[in-house]
């Protein structure tokens, strides 16, 4: 410093974002999740859900697969609405669940909280009515409303159990 050299001072310390006061803004392409062809592109052929076999279609067991065949349409990973109905049991209780994506957009980002599962009622008709409110009233995925209505009274008539008819030995023929 004796022979003339000058320090400059220090750049001040950049500016935290938000500091303004001004609302932070992320990028557009934070907020955009892929387009669900892209995605089905990515996975129709290798994922883990899919379950190959000789002279068969080929299936998938992901959740959301209304019928469990590997297709766009039906995908529970791919599709940006997914719809399945299917039956869930706890202990001895057995329920029918309806599976559906989440209305709100991000959500959809999140795979923990992605499906919602909604408790159908076992009488028939007020079981169709449920999912007749939900798919078709609701303009939600109206072109699976069929097959969930079948896939409802195939999944209802799996719970009835076949009678056990014991016969004694000793009753006279």
């Amino acid at each position: 410093l004796a022979q003339g050299l000058k320090v400059s001072p220090a750049p001040p310390p950049p500016e935290r974002p938000g500091a303004s006061g001004l609302p932070l803004q992320r990028s557009a392409v934070c907020n955009m999740s892929a387009a669900p062809q892209l995605i089905w592109e990515c996975v129709r052929k290798n994922n883990a859900f899919i379950r190959k076999s000789r002279n068969m279609p080929t299936m998938s067991a992901e959740p959301g697969n209304l019928l469990g065949l590997s297709s766009s349409k039906f995908s529970g990973i791919a599709a940006a609405k997914v719809l399945d109905i299917s039956s869930k049991k706890t202990g001895d209780k057995e329920t029918i669940i309806l599976t559906s994506s989440h209305k709100k957009g991000s959500r959809l980002q999140r795979p923990g909280s992605r499906l919602l599962t909604t408790g159908l009622k076992k009488q028939a008709k007020k079981g169709l009515a449920q999912v007749d409110k939900i798919v078709d009233a609701g303009f939600y995925r109206r072109d699976l409303l069929a097959i969930a209505k079948t896939k409802y009274d195939k999944v209802r008539a799996s719970f009835k159990k076949k009678k056990v008819v014991v016969k004694s030995r000793r009753a006279p023929k």
